[in-house]
């Protein structure tokens, strides 16, 4: 029997998990999936629970169910890399032979004032209390910061901090949700900069529709209870502040003694294995995994697709093989622009825009059939089965 330990059930790690359950079936593989949540959150769809919309609840005992994976509710808050274990909030530990790090990253709060007064998407709770908070707004009442409602203005400044396709999803999403709300997109570039121009053309149309005021070369100093200051000491006000400028990993990942970049993600060699410690496995947004053309960003695009390959490799290894080394090539930027509109920018497997794009229509099939692909994908999965775009984006599996 090995232990195999799986941190971590967002999409990468339920990828992991299953697969790794299926992969080690026959070589006495035992798969327990750890979470701090019963309930798998859609991270694809976060902007969309922030401008209020309820989304379909999926518990993981259900999305895992079928596989012989043993799934334990708990928040890891220690692990022991030398003695193979981790350590859990409630004082539980788990041992392990195998680990496979699927914890993602947190917010980069090192920004004075945002741990303490942004909202910001590192779990579904926090994402439920700023949709409370934007009702609250809408509604004609602010959230004192301990009295709970009280009666305010009718109105109010949102203020989403950060350009990139996860910042312009949410400010589109909450202005169209929120029409009576003034949402600010703060930005040191333009919005959408890794675009090509006719899908950065798009969505800048689009922003503008819907009533964003959009503010380039802004660089956030602070942020404050009711706003941000910027560099020079312009103040903007704020009634709820969302931060979507960077993304780091857990300090756990460098407190136990695993090799990490300066981001805080864990090196990984070209099996995805921990190049300070070969036992742990490293995936998604937790890991720095490098590529020809540079190190992979934090997307679902390719996080499966790592969970995947480490799953691969991981059982290749207890079968006494060569794992095989991973590749990846991107192959889109899909961007919501509220629920009437979206683009989609196709790009080379460096990530960089092609000529082709998608808009209106057509692109919101587009960004709905990704949405809503990994829940399938774990249907696929558990039958031993590996979609044909993970293939194409991978090149083949292990």
């Amino acid at each position: 029997m090995t232990d195999i330990l799986v941190l971590g059930a967002g999409y990468t790690g339920v990828a992991a998990a299953i697969r790794t359950a299926v992969r080690t079936r026959r070589t006495g593989g035992r798969v327990r999936l750890v979470n701090a949540s019963a309930r798998f959150t859609e991270r694809l769809r976060l902007h969309q629970t922030a401008a209020g919309q309820r989304l379909a609840d999926f518990p993981l005992e259900d999305v895992v169910a079928g596989t012989g994976i043993e799934f334990v509710q708990g928040r890891v808050a220690g692990l022991d890399v030398e003695r193979r274990q981790a350590r859990l909030e409630d004082g539980r530990v788990l041992g392990y032979d195998k680990l496979i790090y699927a914890l993602g990253t947190v917010t980069d709060a090192s920004v004075p004032g945002v741990a303490e007064h942004a909202f910001v998407y590192d779990d579904y709770a926090g994402t439920v209390r700023l949709a409370e908070r934007l009702a609250a707004l809408t509604s004609g009442l602010t959230l004192g910061p301990t009295s709970g409602p009280t009666s305010g203005p009718t109105s109010g400044t949102v203020v989403v901090a950060g350009g990139g396709l996860t910042g312009v999803e949410s400010a589109a999403e909450i202005a169209e949700a929120h029409p009576r709300l003034h949402v600010v997109l703060l930005t040191r570039g333009r919005p959408g900069s890794m675009m090509g121009e006719r899908a950065r053309a798009h969505l800048d149309a689009a922003l503008e529709r819907l009533g964003v005021e959009v503010r380039t070369g802004a660089d956030i100093t602070k942020v404050l209870p009711e706003g941000v200051e910027l560099a020079g000491g312009e103040l903007v006000h704020s009634d709820a502040t969302l931060w979507t400028a960077g993304t780091r990993g857990l300090p756990l990942a460098a407190g136990s003694g695993l090799a990490v970049d300066a981001r805080g993600r864990i090196v990984v060699d070209s099996a995805l294995r921990s190049v300070s410690h070969p036992d742990v496995y490293a995936v998604g947004d937790a890991a720095a995994v490098s590529q020809p053309y540079g190190v992979l960003h934090g997307t679902c695009q390719g996080g499966i697709p790592t969970g995947l390959h480490a799953a691969d490799s991981l059982a290749a290894t207890l079968r006494g093989r060569t794992p095989k080394a991973f590749r990846f090539g991107y192959v889109h930027q899909p961007v919501s622009l509220g629920r009437k509109d979206a683009v989609i920018q196709f790009t080379r497997p460096d990530d960089s825009p092609r000529r082709w794009y998608l808009k209106g229509r057509a692109a919101i099939a587009y960004k709905e059939t990704v949405s809503g692909s990994p829940l399938p994908t774990f249907g696929l999965l558990k039958r031993g089965l590996v979609p044909v775009w993970a293939f194409a984006l991978t090149g083949g599996l292990g």
